[in-house]
């Protein structure tokens, strides 16, 4: 039995690839980099090191591996749920009242919305997989440098913005129909 469905494994494709990319690259980094690497990006640039390990050179490969997983399984979990317009009256009442609207609060009205909004859950999941590529553009630095160069945080930034708006227009397209 397959882990997640073929769509869900479809629009998966990206962040695999895009998490394999990064374990590599920060493999064939890692014997480059110096003993104190980046623990916190401030404003100012970096303003906390810590020693160099595993754990610290792969933190942002880790954490996106872990979202992937979620990601992964909530785009699953949404393509599950029985979509309201497939609800039969018993099925979305089975008590009246203000119980049965908040049953069918968070469910997806059509089976092609639930897959839109599986989509746009693995697409944000891809934009966060860019944003923390720039990060490890940083993080993973020959030389123990401070300063951050400026494009970092739009780079950071508009990945993760342009998944957000997709994501939220999908749902609010689903909560229109």
């Amino acid at each position: 039995m397959a882990l997640f469905s073929t769509s869900v494994r479809l629009w998966l494709l990206p962040n695999a690839v895009l998490l394999v990319a990064l374990s590599v690259w920060g493999a064939l980094r890692y014997p480059h980099l110096p003993g104190r690497i980046p623990k916190h990006i401030g404003v100012d640039g970096v303003d906390a090191w810590t020693d160099k390990s595993i754990g610290s050179a792969f933190v942002l490969v880790f954490v996106y591996a872990g979202m992937t997983v979620l990601m992964a399984g909530c785009a699953e979990l949404t393509l599950w749920l029985t979509p309201r317009d497939e609800l039969s009256n018993a099925d979305a009442a089975p008590f009246a009242g203000a119980r049965a609207a908040s049953s069918l609060l968070n469910r997806p009205g059509s089976r092609a919305s639930a897959r839109r909004i599986a989509r746009a859950l693995l697409l944000l999941d891809t934009c966060i997989g860019m944003s923390f590529l720039a990060g490890c553009a940083v993080l993973w630095r020959s030389t123990p440098d401070p300063n951050v160069p400026g494009w970092l945080l739009v780079a950071m930034l508009l990945p993760l913005l342009v998944g957000t708006a997709v994501t939220v227009a999908a749902a609010v397209s689903d909560r229109k129909r």
